[in-house]
């Protein structure tokens, strides 16, 4: 009673079950401070220097240990937001699922969290849970333990000190990253019911990491899988997003057909896997996304899902033109993308801006086809040319457009004003040419208009 009363005061829980976790010196795992990011460090330091706990925790260290280059660093402490937000001179509070803190050091934002607790009956308002298990509110807040064992798989569940060069592993995440074996702590149903999304992310992270799903958290993922359909469409946008940008979106894409969680779940992905027209197109796509990752170049989320989607696209445009009577193939071009969009945006909430980009590069490829005076210049000048024009030599990779056009846009590219302006030229002569062709036939066969 007394420990029930003082946690719905505290909003807090105080479970006996503490777990002791083991104490991996830096001789052992190897890990160094100047490994962490500067902003990181600073962040720590001065969460320590006012008397709370604060560690690198989570992705960063699990990457690190990996080998891998983290792509960004989480910070876990005792201090509630409030008192983070008060810490430092440039720090806001966000979300209302996870309450958490952003802190701007530089150029670099450090997101901060305070540990979790359990959401059960003691946390009152501050936790809540849908009919299926799905929590929709957790700001309880409780130990480094309890927040250890709220992470979902034991290689999250890292917490490493920069400032003793320690790491504290409640769930042995080190021994199980070191066996090549990605567990869930605690039940994989209860966990999957809370967040459905943590399917998706144990696909993403066996593939990042080459790791083997645990029999015990994989079993229950195929008959689970209807649950995503209660994922909010940005959340689930965010998560296929991290997916095919992890620099193993092939081997993503192959284990969620493995584990079932591609038929009528993600329209995406049925589009990837049902289309065999498309199939060396869109894999050549991952590939060419998965090669910029690993080169540390940018990848564009507009490009992406335009080309995981363009088949789809010449699919529906090639349906409405065999159904319609007077509108002209520009306008039912449009139509195709409009309608291909929506469909989608009823599981993934794609943003404005990058569905804007995606027909942007869609709108481009019948244009260049056009490569006669005026109006090759005019594409050239086109905001997303270069974007259309990557699409386009996707597209001559697949065999699915004359090398000739992709060639020729290649050369027009890095001509000269000269050079170029003699390729449009002869273009529009051989435009002419054919057009002086077809004329000749008609008349002979016998078919010229007459007055």
């Amino acid at each position: 009673m007394i420990r029930k009363f003082i946690s719905r005061v505290l909003g807090r829980s105080t479970p006996t079950d503490a777990v002791e976790p083991a104490i991996i010196p830096v001789e052992q795992h190897g890990l160094q401070r100047d490994q962490i990011s500067r902003a990181c460090r600073r962040t720590i330091e001065t969460l320590q220097e006012s008397g709370y706990q604060a560690y690198v925790v989570g992705g960063a260290v699990r990457d690190l240990l990996a080998g891998l280059t983290p792509k960004d660093f989480d910070v876990a402490t005792n201090a509630t937001p409030e008192q983070v937000r008060q810490s430092f001179r440039r720090a806001r509070i966000i979300g209302r699922r996870f309450q958490i803190v952003h802190v701007g050091i530089g150029a670099e934002t450090i997101e901060v969290t305070t540990f979790r607790g359990h959401h059960g009956d003691d946390a009152g308002s501050h936790g809540q849970v849908d009919e299926q298990g799905r929590v929709l509110r957790d700001n309880v807040f409780g130990s480094q333990s309890e927040d250890a064992a709220r992470r979902d798989f034991t290689v999250n569940a890292l917490y490493y000190d920069p400032a003793c060069e320690n790491i504290v592993d409640y769930h042995h995440g080190v021994a199980d990253l070191q066996q090549k074996t990605l567990r869930m702590i605690g039940d994989p149903r209860t966990r999957y019911r809370e967040d459905p999304v943590r399917m998706l992310r144990a696909v993403r992270l066996a593939a990042k990491l080459g790791l083997s799903i645990d029999p015990a958290a994989r079993r229950p993922i195929r008959e689970m899988a209807d649950l995503i359909g209660n994922v909010p469409p940005s959340r689930l946008f965010d998560e296929m997003l991290k997916l095919l940008t992890s620099g193993h979106a092939v081997r993503c894409v192959s284990q969620l057909r493995e584990e079932g969680l591609h038929r009528g779940l993600l329209p995406l992905l049925d589009v990837i896997l049902e289309h065999p027209v498309g199939e060396r197109f869109v894999i050549l796509a991952l590939e060419t996304t998965d090669q910029r990752v690993r080169e540390g170049k940018p990848v564009s989320p507009g490009f992406l899902f335009a080309s995981l989607l363009w088949h789809e696209v010449l699919a529906k445009w090639a349906a409405l033109q065999k159904d319609a009577e007077s509108p002209s193939n520009h306008v039912l071009f449009f139509q195709a993308m409009d309608e291909v969009i929506e469909v989608q945006g009823e599981k993934l909430a794609i943003t404005r801006r990058i569905a804007g980009d995606m027909k942007d590069i869609w709108a481009l490829q019948p244009r260049f086809q056009q490569r006669s005076g005026k109006r090759a210049y005019g594409i050239l000048q086109q905001p997303r040319f270069k974007a259309g024009y990557d699409f386009l030599l996707l597209r001559t990779l697949a065999g699915e457009v004359d090398s000739e056009i992709g060639n020729w846009w290649t050369d027009f590219l890095h001509a000269d004003d000269e050079s170029r302006a003699s390729m449009a030229l002869g273009q529009t002569g051989e435009t002419t040419r054919k057009r002086r062709r077809r004329r000749r036939s008609v008349r002979a066969s016998g078919v010229e208009k007459t007055d």
